[in-house]
């Protein structure tokens, strides 16, 4: 079972000359809610504000998404602990080309779904990860935000239809490690903590960002830099992170096996754990 609202409307269709379905002309949130509240709402609606200002879209009003979320959660009281709020922001309706619409009337659409089937393993004994061959493309004014366009990760993430991995890397046409198709990844090395540049590409994930802000409390800075495959697998701990499923540890990337879950990934997952509750 799911719920839609478009525009503030129960209905599941939108105009078919909306610009995000011509031109990926938009931006998405995808969000935990447990007990009715969304996990990390201020850092997700940080996110959106900044891509909406670096694509010039007219940022929806906050109170009525927070209004519009409410109603969607009195239609999801039936499901128990927790499910996934998921907020799309179109540029609306447009003419046939390229150029943005003289007056814009945004579409905004908010769907939600069911919490994923993860194993609980996998936040204890971590995950399974391969590199991916679909690379990311660099730009600089696209790079961070959670545009629309997101058909290197649709390549990427089918390239595997196993149960073997659970998330593959994607690099950039140099070899640099950027992100999952679906995640940030860290890495841990000589009690320092790393993580992927994103100032060319990559998503900047609202979990990455917490995690940051948590490892701070506990006594480490993370450290920006460009990671090679061969740097990646020689880390102490590696883990990735997502803002539906926190953090997972890796146990294994490509022929690079961990034995258990690092020190200092833990302590971290456990901060976390705090904070969301």
């Amino acid at each position: 079972m799911t719920g839609v609202l478009i525009n503030g409307e129960f209905k599941e269709t939108i105009n078919v000359f909306d610009r995000g379905l011509h031109y990926g002309d938009g931006l998405f949130e995808t969000m935990a809610v447990r007990n009715g509240k969304i996990n990390l709402w201020n850092a997700h609606w940080q996110r959106l504000s900044l891509g909406c200002k670096k694509l010039s879209i007219n940022l929806p009003n906050k109170e009525i998404i927070e209004n519009e979320i409410a109603l969607l959660d009195k239609n999801n009281r039936d499901r128990q602990g927790h499910y996934i709020v998921k907020l799309i922001v179109t540029r609306g309706i447009g003419e046939r080309g390229y150029r943005y619409p003289n007056k814009q009337n945004i579409t905004r659409i908010l769907t939600t779904h069911s919490w994923p089937n993860y194993p609980d393993e996998f936040l204890s004994k971590g995950v399974a990860l391969r590199y991916c061959e679909t690379t990311l493309s660099k730009n600089s004014q696209l790079a961070g935000i959670k545009h629309l366009n997101r058909l290197e990760q649709v390549l990427a993430r089918n390239e595997w239809d196993t149960d073997e991995f659970q998330e593959g890397l994607m690099l950039t046409d140099d070899g640099h490690v950027v992100d999952g198709t679906m995640s940030n990844i860290f890495a841990v090395k000589d009690n320092m903590i790393f993580t992927p540049d994103l100032s060319l590409c990559g998503v900047e994930g609202v979990m990455r960002k917490t995690v940051v802000e948590i490892a701070k409390t506990i006594g480490f800075s993370v450290y920006e830099k460009n990671f090679t495959q061969a740097e990646l697998e020689q880390a102490d701990e590696l883990f990735l992170t997502n803002s539906i499923f926190g953090i997972w540890p890796v146990r294994i990337i490509a022929k690079t096996r961990f034995t258990k879950m690092g020190i200092i990934t833990k302590q971290i997952q456990d901060k976390l754990v705090e904070l969301i509750k």
